[in-house]
């Protein structure tokens, strides 16, 4: 059984791919200054990113988690969530309010997707 993993680091690797399933670490933006639609576009495109080196996409995806700092920003994000999901390709998804590992990230996203 091969596992494939990608920007190892020595806490995490943002990567896992076994079996044909690919696992994203929880994604955050870098730019922890934008407001949730600007943080959360950041996160989707790490996402597209990492998905399209595993060779995957977002029409892939089987299983979403959000972690969002304040659900106060829960309709922010979702609009920026509902302009890039794959329509006919909605994932199962789960939202949850949480406090973040750093006060200024708004948004964290895990994603599973099955290879193409």
């Amino acid at each position: 059984m091969e596992i494939k993993r990608l920007h190892v680091g020595k806490r995490l690797s943002e990567v896992a791919i076994h079996n044909g399933t690919v696992y994203l670490a929880g994604q955050i933006a870098d730019d922890k200054t934008l407001d949730i639609q600007g943080q959360t576009r950041e996160v989707l495109a790490h996402i597209d990113r990492l998905l399209a080196e595993a060779g995957s996409d977002k029409t892939c995806i089987l299983s979403c988690q959000i972690y969002i700092a304040d659900l106060a920003d829960f309709a922010g994000m979702n609009e920026v969530w509902d302009a890039w999901v794959a329509q006919g390709h909605t994932p199962p998804r789960a939202t949850v309010e949480a406090k973040l590992a750093d006060p200024d990230w708004r948004v964290e996203i895990v994603v599973i997707a099955a290879q193409r």
